[in-house]
């Protein structure tokens, strides 16, 4: 599929999903939304695809936003709905799924930019990145997710000041503070991004899968987070991949996994 706001490159079974539109910082329309969407779940659904990496284009902006234009004109129930659509059909939907996403910040991540990172399972930015969640300078709380998925990485104390501030933070303080995993180079960004996921093409798909879910339990008050990972641990005896894995551990070769 062809898309408007989005490049779609494939690096043997790495998925690039670059958003495209450097002239506004690409900075997040309801048509790139949507095209994220349609993008993310081909992905997901594509077999020839173990994982995505998700960056920006030029060397400027990963995602410095949202379209503020779009909002002047939404009232309560708009502005709900909005925030509802994309947490259910971007967010929660990159957070939840069944291949490893991973962010590459390659410049500024503010508001949902930043958003869109931290719905992703790893992170690694570039050191000259910034990050932050303004959105309380245009009267706004952040909508897709910020306000969670920051207290989880950060902590309580770190996330209520990154908000109220509306500051921005460097790579180096967002890896201190645990909101990045990785801070390299603009010219080794990418490198870093593909060197973690080829390691993690490696392992068992519907492991990995397993794994997502469990971990996300962990934050999820609606589940028990333990008994989900009881049951993710048994799921995993009924694929071909454990008997795989097991063969070759006692074997002493490397394991062939199949994802099934």
């Amino acid at each position: 599929m062809a898309f408007e706001n989005l490049l779609i490159e494939y690096k043997e079974r790495i998925q690039y999903i670059i958003i495209n539109r450097e002239s506004k910082l690409n900075a997040l329309n309801k048509a790139t939304l949507a095209e994220l969407h349609t993008a993310i779940t081909e992905a997901f659904a594509n077999i020839q695809v173990g994982g995505i990496i998700i960056t920006g284009a030029g060397q400027k902006a990963f995602v410095a936003g949202a379209d503020i234009s779009e909002f002047a004109s939404l009232g309560v129930d708009k502005g709900t709905e909005l925030a509802r659509e994309g947490q259910t059909k971007v967010f929660n939907l990159i957070e939840h799924g069944n291949k490893p996403v991973i962010a590459a910040v390659n410049g500024f991540a503010l508001g949902g930019g930043l958003e869109l990172a931290m719905a992703c399972h790893i992170r690694i930015a570039s050191d000259s990145a910034k990050m932050g969640l303004p959105e309380v300078t245009l009267g706004l709380i952040p909508g897709y997710g910020g306000t969670q998925r920051l207290t989880r990485l950060v902590g309580k104390g770190k996330a209520l000041e990154m908000i109220m501030t509306a500051d921005m933070i460097t790579a180096p303080e967002a890896y201190e503070f645990g909101l990045v995993n990785h801070t390299v180079s603009q010219d080794s960004l990418l490198t870093k991004a593909e060197e973690i996921l080829n390691k993690i093409l490696l392992r068992a798909p519907l492991a990995i899968a397993s794994a997502i879910k469990a971990i996300n339990a962990a934050t999820d008050p609606a589940v028990n987070g333990f008994d989900t990972e009881i049951d993710e641990f048994g799921k995993c005896f009924g694929t071909n991949d454990l008997q795989e894995g097991v063969s070759a551990f006692l074997q002493k070769r490397k394991p062939e996994f199949k994802g099934n």
